[in-house]
């Protein structure tokens, strides 16, 4: 039987909200006008929005420190524009990550005219002084069932970024289980479920939940449905 560790759980009906008529955001900590006491960033990872954008539609974001914006479409595809000029688009199963300096600034819009995009937005602030700014992207492999795939990390597991943070995705059919041993028992673990539902550390977690945990060496989970995709974070700066 697994212990349950001492952690927070973000359920996906109690994030914070902000709403136009062609774009929703919903967001696990806090962001913009949403401030709650309960929702303060978890070490590095500032940000955790999952947004909807309508067709046709954009909107653009300004960095005011050192970030690692993580840009992952679920579904359709996302265009984007950074201040290098550089544009393109990011489809389902691909992810980018933009190594953005404080001042730096990006445009995301839905390519499509009627169909609406989701994307996951992910920001991981950095105060390395060997920052150096710089886009990369990979394509997301989940052909293989119930094994997680590496996203990005400081050593070059997936695309590197500056910091001892690691990111993986995996997608597993129902009733698999698998276990995350952390890099580092310091850091802290963030899980954040993209589709259908888990049994995490002995917590029920469903479609947009978030759990933060701390204090642990392993992370054990199970599958509790078909297809179900799960986002997993070993973040320092705890």
């Amino acid at each position: 039987m697994i212990t349950q560790t001492k952690g927070q759980i973000y359920l996906a009906s109690q994030r914070g909200c902000s709403q136009l008529p062609w774009f929703r955001s919903f967001h696990t900590f806090n962001f913009g006008l949403y401030k709650e006491q309960n929702r303060e960033p978890f070490g590095n990872l500032q940000v955790c929005n999952d947004d909807t954008l309508a067709g046709g539609k954009s909107f653009k974001m300004q960095l005011e420190v050192n970030t690692e914006v993580i840009l992952i479409p679920v579904v359709g595809a996302i265009e984007y524009k950074n201040s290098w000029g550089e544009t393109g688009i990011l489809e389902a199963g691909q992810m980018q990550v933009f190594s953005a300096a404080a001042g730096m600034e990006y445009e995301i819009s839905n390519p499509y005219e009627t169909e609406l995009v989701n994307f996951i937005q992910l920001f991981l602030t950095n105060n390395d002084n060997s920052f150096i700014p710089k886009i990369q992207e990979i394509n997301i492999d989940l052909g293989n069932r119930n094994q997680l795939f590496p996203l990005f990390s400081q050593a070059k597991n997936g695309v590197s970024i500056h910091q001892e943070t690691y990111g993986y995705i995996g997608k597993y059919t129902g009733r698999s289980e698998d276990l995350y041993q952390l890099k580092n028992s310091e850091n802290g673990i963030f899980v954040f479920i993209i589709e259908g539902a888990f049994e995490v550390q002995n917590r029920l977690m469903e479609a947009r939940d978030g759990l933060s945990l701390r204090n642990l060496d392993e992370l054990q989970f199970e599958a509790l449905s078909n297809d179900a995709i799960i986002l997993i974070l070993e973040i320092s700066g705890m």
